[in-house]
C-alpha cells in the first residue's frame, strides 16, 4: 500500500487547532519537546509510541507532527495499524511550522 497520510501545510495545521477541530500530537523526543514546542500539542514520543496513549480527540481529527515529518508519517501508520483512522500529518514538521512563521514555546 502507498501512503495512506494526507499532508496538511503548517497554516492548515495552525488554522485547525486555533479553530478546534485538530488536535496535534508531538511524536518527537521530550528532549526535542523541551527545547522547542508546538504551542498546544500533546505529546506522545515515538521511540515509545502506543496508539492508546494519544488522548480522545473528542470529535477532533488528530494530526501528527515531528522535526521535519518523517516521524509523524510513521506516527500515523503505526496508529492506522492498530485500528484508528488517524491519516494526518504536518508535512515539514517544525522546520516548516517555523519556516511559515508560526510560534512555537520552549520548554514543552
Amino acid at each position: 500500500m502507498t501512503n495512506q497520510v494526507q499532508d496538511l501545510t503548517p497554516d492548515e495545521v495552525a488554522k485547525g487547532v486555533t479553530e478546534g477541530r485538530y488536535l496535534l500530537v508531538d511524536v518527537r523526543e521530550p528532549n526535542e519537546v523541551e527545547a522547542e514546542a508546538y504551542p498546544y500539542g500533546v505529546v506522545v514520543p515515538l521511540s515509545t509510541f502506543d496508539a492508546k496513549a494519544i488522548p480522545d480527540p473528542q470529535g477532533k481529527e488528530v494530526v501528527f507532527a515531528c522535526r521535519s515529518g518523517k516521524r509523524s508519517v510513521t506516527a500515523s501508520l503505526a496508529a492506522q495499524a492498530a485500528g484508528l483512522p488517524y491519516d494526518k500529518h504536518l508535512a515539514g514538521g517544525m522546520l516548516g511550522w517555523k519556516a511559515a512563521g508560526l510560534p512555537s514555546k520552549v520548554g514543552g
